[in-house]
């Protein structure tokens, strides 16, 4: 949530960020901001001045008493009176007026950083990375010839990469065929059970779940996160603490009984850990990890981006999570990227990284990039993870705060987070890159946690 000081500090530059953001009306709403918070401080002015003018009247009651003057002190508590009566009244505006300010301002979006690029959809993301191309003998043909860049850091066109598709399309089976093949995935047995959405990991399948899991933890534990297992239900302070609510409340699952929420991502629970923590600058970064099961209800998805494990409505991820100071949180960022980046080079899967424009981010992310693997039989890219600094914006719904070392200051903490990965369609490029006429081959890095070089 953004603050009132960040709003009357930089009104032009926040504006001007929505409006970035593709938020409709930003002028009009943070006008109205403005005008809730007037109402509300002339509200509190009110009760602060008949409160203090009832405290002074009171005081002078025995003393007009000890001089005889009952009248005096008769008139004075009957002033004393009207102002008590008065004071609820105020009350009542201000926290009218402070309920509307803290609803209009939830449902007001993060404002996105100077270097996240204009746009109003996907389209307009900026490819800033290609990665574990020069794995492919026709990608070095074809860098040799100058046809496209390989290097780290180097963007491509989209006609480029589409150059690139075609050479590297060959007759591959899509990954829910493969499933079928060799009895990994059962999508009819999940429909069975729960509905589309849902799949049943079978016998090899559930073992490359497994090892996935492992490997994305016993990663992110070398890298110094630690591991925490939080619930996969939350309550709603949770859900607005970190953004989804009010936002996304009809992609969640909602148990209306108890009024919890199925978690979406394991960044609601562990960043909510924090929530109403005032910490010392001394313990930051902090950096989680957890994996967990995922609920979304993908509402009004559907067409061929939802075939097989493109789109599911539950599925497994390991998030990576850090509360951080303003100062270093930059820093941390890049050190995340690293991290995922590492993981796909590690799967020897084809990757690419997208800074997102300011029209595709997310509701609470000021700065976010998208990591995308090649599919090789579908001929697409699939998004893998998306990692991101939401600045202030989630610490302030959070009341997640930090003590400065060197002046006491007590302020709010930066908070970051990440997919490390997401499962599905790490499985689904596995699965396609990997085929062979004699199976499945595994990534190196993931043979011990497999037990095995080859699905058969």
């Amino acid at each position: 949530m953004l603050t009132l000081k960040q709003i009357y500090d930089n009104k032009v530059a926040i504006i001007a960020g929505l409006e970035k953001k593709h938020f409709a009306n930003a002028a009009e709403t943070i006008e109205q901001v403005i005008v809730l918070d007037t109402e509300r401080k002339a509200a509190q002015q009110k009760k602060d001045t008949a409160s203090a003018e009832m405290n002074r009247i009171s005081k002078s009651i025995g003393a007009l008493m000890a001089q005889g003057k009952k009248e005096e002190a008769e008139a004075a508590k009957a002033q004393t009176g009207a102002l008590k009566q008065a004071i609820p009244g105020y009350e009542q505006e201000m926290a009218k007026a402070e309920e509307a300010l803290t609803s209009l301002l939830l449902t007001i979006p993060n404002v996105p950083y100077d270097l996240v690029p204009e746009g109003g959809s996907a389209e307009d993301n900026l490819v800033v990375k290609i990665g574990n191309w020069a794995n492919q003998p026709m990608l070095d043909k074809l860098a040799a010839e100058g046809t496209i860049a390989l290097r780290d850091w180097d963007t491509a066109t989209d006609e480029q990469l589409s150059t690139v598709n075609c050479q590297l399309s060959t007759a591959k089976l899509p990954h829910w065929e493969l499933a079928k093949k060799y009895n990994l995935i059962d999508f009819d047995l999940g429909v069975k059970i729960s509905g589309a959405g849902f799949p049943v990991y079978i016998g090899m399948g559930a073992r490359l779940q497994r090892a996935l899991i492992n490997f994305f933890l016993a990663e992110a534990n070398k890298a110094g996160y630690t591991e925490i297992m939080p619930p996969t239900v939350v309550n709603e302070a949770s859900g607005y603490g970190t953004g989804q609510l009010p936002d996304k409340e009809g992609q969640m699952y909602h148990c209306q009984l108890d009024n919890l929420y199925l978690i979406p991502t394991a960044e609601v629970p562990v960043t909510n850990i924090y929530r109403d923590v005032i910490l010392e600058e001394a313990q930051l970064p902090i950096k989680n990890c957890a994996y967990t099961q995922c609920f979304r209800r993908e509402a009004g998805s559907y067409g061929k981006d939802v075939r097989g494990l493109n789109r599911l409505h539950e599925f497994s991820k390991v998030e990576i999570v850090r509360i951080d100071t303003p100062e270093h949180s930059d820093a941390s960022h890049k050190e995340m990227l690293e991290h995922v980046e590492g993981l796909l080079q590690k799967l020897e899967l084809p990757y690419r990284v997208l800074r997102l424009s300011g029209g595709d981010m997310s509701f609470t992310a000021a700065l976010c990039y998208d990591f995308e693997v090649y599919s090789e039989a579908q001929h697409r890219w699939l998004e893998v993870s998306s990692t991101s600094n939401f600045d202030t914006y989630q610490a302030n719904r959070l009341h997640c705060r930090y003590r400065r070392s060197e002046d006491k200051k007590v302020t709010l903490c930066h908070t970051l987070n990440g997919s490390a990965l997401a499962l599905p369609r790490i499985v689904a490029a596995l699965l396609e890159n990997n085929q062979t006429p004699e199976g499945i081959r595994i990534p190196a890095a993931l043979q011990p946690y497999m037990g095995c070089e080859m699905i058969k």
